[in-house]
């Protein structure tokens, strides 16, 4: 039997060979074959999810709301120690030193990623800006939002945090963090589509069983910028993130 598992696209491109990695390495202990898809933006992943393409989804927090509530997904595990934060930073030579500086009409860079637009718009509340405040500027990656940022083209970005710190060190260093949110209860989330819930299972022990402590596996953790290894997510624990979500939306 072969899955097919859909990536989000808001991963780290350098961390791409750590997925190969990873299905190679579960397939070997698993016995089940895997087929990954690695969608390129937003867009393709919805249309293949649309197609109905994907069995296993490792999906952002807002997706995964939609499949578990819309679709019937059932969570399976969730990088362990590993919270989808999010970071709002403008250029370091910016005049800018914290939220509150910014203003009615500011612009700032923001990729498709749903709930790190949601987390940047809670942590602007300090400078009482809402959505309607902010003229938006569309960045087809991090790496774009970072040269907007550093081009003076907006005046600051929304970052996914592991996406920001992944960034080449030059460009960091170039940029100023005016603040990085603390929720640590919303991450990424492996999901199973109802059609192969049972099929799943040795997949899914293989992977919870991936040990940090072994410098084999370690080395491919490693390369998946998942240093930690995987937890499994209960039932219990995908209710609370989506309501934590639902909280953000209103």
């Amino acid at each position: 039997m072969t899955l097919n598992l859909l990536v989000a696209p808001d991963f780290a491109p350098e961390n791409f060979p750590g997925w190969y990695m990873l299905s190679t390495l579960l397939q070997q202990r698993s016995g089940l074959r895997l087929h990954l898809l690695m969608p390129a933006d937003a867009r393709e992943q919805a249309q293949m999810l649309a197609e109905g393409r994907a069995d296993l989804v490792y999906s952002n927090p807002f997706d995964a709301t939609n499949l578990i509530r819309g679709e019937g997904y059932r969570a399976l595990a969730r990088p362990a120690g590993h919270s989808n934060e999010m970071v709002i930073a403008t250029a370091a030579d910016s005049p800018l030193q914290r939220v509150e500086d910014l203003r009615p009409g500011c612009r700032i860079a923001v990729t498709n990623n749903f709930d790190v637009r949601l987390i940047g718009l809670r942590l602007l509340e300090p400078a009482d800006l809402t959505e309607q405040d902010i003229q938006w500027a569309p960045a087809s990656s991090y790496q774009a939002a970072a040269r907007m940022t550093l081009g003076g083209q907006v005046d600051a970005g929304f970052f996914l945090a592991s996406a920001f710190h992944s960034l080449a060190r030059i460009t960091r260093e170039r940029l100023k963090v005016l603040v990085e949110s603390r929720l640590r209860d919303i991450s990424h989330v492996l999901l199973a589509h109802p059609r192969v819930d049972q099929a799943v299972r040795p997949l899914e022990e293989a992977l919870l069983a991936v040990d940090p402590a072994s410098p084999a596996d370690a080395e491919v953790l490693q390369a998946l910028g998942l240093p930690g290894g995987f937890e499994k997510m209960e039932v219990e624990d995908a209710e609370f993130m989506i309501d934590l979500m639902d909280t953000l939306l209103d």
